[in-house]
């Protein structure tokens, strides 16, 4: 049962994870994003300040990012 939960919240979080090619430019404000976090991150759409803002309105943990 145990396991199954576990395999349940990795599948969650695998499907929430963006993919593909990162913006070179943050879809909210415009400013460049870092060669270095577009790298990191595929499918970054955000630079970071604007991923902080939004993951704070929303209540979400700001300690990694998406």
């Amino acid at each position: 049962m145990e396991q199954r939960f576990i395999q349940s919240a990795i599948a969650r979080a695998q499907a929430g994870r963006k993919s593909g090619e990162s913006c070179t430019h943050c879809e909210e404000c415009g400013d460049a994003i870092p060669e270095a976090r577009r790298k990191a991150i595929a499918g970054c759409r955000l630079c970071i300040d604007c991923q902080t803002e939004q993951e704070t309105a929303y209540g979400q943990d700001t300690t990694w990012n998406s």
